[in-house]
C-alpha cells in the first residue's frame, strides 16, 4: 500500500515546519537514506532523509511553504508493485479539494503492524539509525524535554500514541530495540524512548543498561494548579496605540518557543543568584602569551586565537568536577549527577539564540574547546547546527561583555541546573595592602536552580570558577 511521507519533529520543540526545498521530484525512485527535502526548524535548516523506498507519486506540500505542522502528509510514496499514476491520481483529486491529508490518509498503511513501522517515514541525515532503516535515531527526546515546548509524541491522523509504561496501550519501538531489551532481559515499558513521536529505539536500551533513560514510578496525583494569571488580550493591548503608529511583525517559531520555554522557566524553576568579582589579568595575560606562540601556517594565520570566553568555559567545566555535587540535573524521581561537565554556550542569532554543548569540555584544551566554539557559532549562525549539537547539557555560559554589559542575571534554561552570566572586562581601581592599583575585573552571577543546588553549594561552585578564572594556571595542571 501507499506509504505517507509526514513532516518530521526533527528537534525537542518543533511543532511546526518550512518545507525549504524538495531534492526529489515526482516520478523519482527513492531509496532508503536518500535526502529528499530539506526542512526550516526552529532551530535549523535540517535534511529529511528517507526511511522507505518506492516512487515518489504525489508531492502534498510544495517547497517554500511555511508553517507545516508535525506529522502532517507532504507527499505520498508508491511502493514497489504499485501503479504510481494511480497512486498519485487519487492524492491529486483529494489534494484539489481541499484534503491533502485525507488523500494521504486514504493511501495510508491501515494494519497495526504497518502503522507502527511506518509512523515516521523519514529521519534527518546523520541522525543514525536501527537495523535496516529503522527511524533515526537521536531526533526528538523524550518527555523530559517535552515537558519544556516540545510536542507531544503524535501519530498520521492526528492522535497521540500512549506513553510506554502509562497502562495506555502499546509500547512503540524499533525492530532492533525489542531485540535488544530481550537480551538483556529489560522491560520496554520501563524506558524512556528518545526516537521520533517517543518511539523507542537502540540507544534507548544501550542507556537503560546502564541504568539511564528509565521512567520514574509513578506519582501520587499532583494538587490543584493555581489559576493562571491572565494577561491583556492581543486586541486590548493594540488599543493602547493609536492605528498606524507601529508595524506588526509577526513572531517566527523560534521566537514563540523562547518565549514558552523561559517563561515556563521562570515559573517552575526557583532561581536564585550569586554574584563574584574576578581579577582577569593574570588571564588576559596567558591568553595574549599562547596567542602569540600559535603556530602558523603557509598564509600566516595562526593555529588558534583564544578568547576570553574559551577560558570561561574551561573554568566552568574544571568548576564543576571540583564540586561534582553541582554537576547535576534535576528531575522528579531523583537527581542526574554527571560524570563530565557538558557545557552549553548562549551564540546569538538572527530572531534568537541558541546553546550548542561543548561535550566533555573538563578533558578538552582551550585550543580545541575554541576551535569547536567556533563551527558550533558558524554552523548555528547558518541554521546548519544539528539536535544533537545543543540538546542536554548541565550548565550554560552567557557572556555579554563584547556589548559592554557590566553584569547581568540570566534565566536557566530547563534541564540545565545553573546558567553562569559574564559581564565585561574593565579596568577598575582596587585596594591593595593599602594602596589603590588599576586591576581588570570581571564580574559574574550564577543562576541556579534552588531545587538541585542550594545557597552554599552554589557558593561553592562559583567560589572554584573565580578561583581558576584568576589563577589560569590551574586549567592546565
Amino acid at each position: 500500500m501507499p506509504i505517507n511521507i509526514l513532516m518530521p519533529a526533527l528537534s525537542p520543540t518543533m511543532e511546526k515546519g518550512n518545507l525549504a526545498k524538495w531534492l526529489k521530484k515526482e516520478g523519482d525512485e527513492v531509496r532508503s537514506g536518500d535526502i529528499i527535502a530539506e526542512i526550516e526548524t526552529d532551530k535549523a535548516t535540517m535534511e529529511y532523509e528517507a526511511v522507505d523506498e518506492g516512487t515518489l507519486a504525489r508531492i502534498l506540500v510544495p517547497e517554500g511553504t511555511h508553517d507545516v505542522p508535525v506529522n502532517q502528509p507532504i507527499a505520498v510514496l508508491a511502493v514497489e508493485g504499485e501503479p504510481v499514476a494511480k497512486v498519485a491520481e487519487a492524492a491529486q483529486k483529494m489534494s484539489s479539494a481541499g484534503a491533502p491529508s485525507a488523500a494521504a490518509a486514504s493511501a495510508a498503511p491501515t494494519s497495526p503492524q504497518r502503522k507502527e513501522a511506518k509512523a515516521a517515514s523519514a529521519s534527518p541525515a546523520g541522525a543514525g539509525a536501527d537495523a535496516r532503516g529503522a527511524p533515526g535515531e537521536g531526533v526528538q527526546p523524550g518527555p523530559a524535554m517535552k515537558a519544556f515546548g516540545g510536542p507531544g509524541p503524535a501519530v498520521a491522523n492526528g492522535g497521540t500514541h500512549p506513553a510506554a509504561g502509562d497502562g495506555g496501550g502499546r509500547v512503540f519501538s524499533s525492530p532492533l530495540a525489542r531485540r535488544l531489551a530481550r537480551e538483556a532481559g529489560i522491560e520496554l515499558s520501563h524506558v524512556e524512548g528518545s526516537g521520533p513521536h517517543g518511539r523507542i529505539i537502540a540507544r534507548d536500551i544501550e542507556q537503560a543498561k546502564q541504568g539511564k533513560g528509565l521512567r520514574a514510578p509513578a506519582a501520587a496525583p499532583a494538587a490543584a494548579a493555581p489559576p493562571p494569571v491572565l494577561t491583556p488580550s492581543d486586541e486590548a493591548v493594540r488599543a493602547l496605540y493609536e492605528a498606524g503608529s507601529y508595524d506588526f511583525v509577526p513572531h517566527d517559531q523560534m521566537r514563540r518557543i523562547i518565549a514558552q520555554r523561559l517563561v515556563l522557566a521562570k515559573q517552575t524553576i526557583p532561581h536564585f543568584y550569586l554574584t563574584v568579582t574576578c581579577t582577569i589579568d593574570a588571564l588576559l595575560h596567558a591568553r595574549e602569551e599562547i596567542n602569540a606562540a600559535a603556530p602558523k601556517d603557509e598564509d600566516g594565520k595562526p593555529a588558534w586565537k583564544l578568547s576570553v570566553n574559551d577560558f570561561v568555559i574551561k573554568a566552568l567545566a574544571l568548576a564543576l568536577m571540583r564540586v561534582p555535587e553541582a554537576n547535576v540535573t534535576w528531575i522528579d524521581a531523583g537527581m542526574l549527577k554527571h560524570k563530565h561537565a557538558d557545557v552549553g554556550v548562549a551564540v546569538a542569532i538572527p530572531g534568537g539564540l541558541i546553546t550548542p554543548v561543548v561535550r566533555q569540555a573538563d578533558t578538552k584544551g582551550l585550543a580545541a574547546i575554541s576551535a569547536e566554539m567556533k563551527d558550533y557559532a558558524a554552523r548555528a549562525r547558518a541554521r546548519r547546527i544539528k539536535p544533537e549539537d545543543y540538546q542536554g547539557g548541565a550548565t550554560v555560559v552567557s557572556n555579554l561583555g563584547m556589548y559592554g554589559i557590566e553584569e547581568f542575571a540570566a534565566v536557566i534554561n530547563p534541564p540545565h541546573a545553573t546558567i553562569l552570566a559574564v559581564g565585561a572586562g574593565e579596568e577598575r581601581a582596587v585596594v591593595r595592602n593599602g594602596k589603590i592599583e588599576i586591576a581588570t575585573q570581571m564580574k559574574a552571577t550564577l543562576s541556579t536552580d534552588h531545587r538541585a543546588v542550594d545557597g552554599a553549594l552554589g557558593a561553592e561552585l562559583i567560589g572554584a570558577f573565580k578561583t581558576l578564572i584568576e589563577h589560569p594556571v590551574l586549567m592546565v595542571v
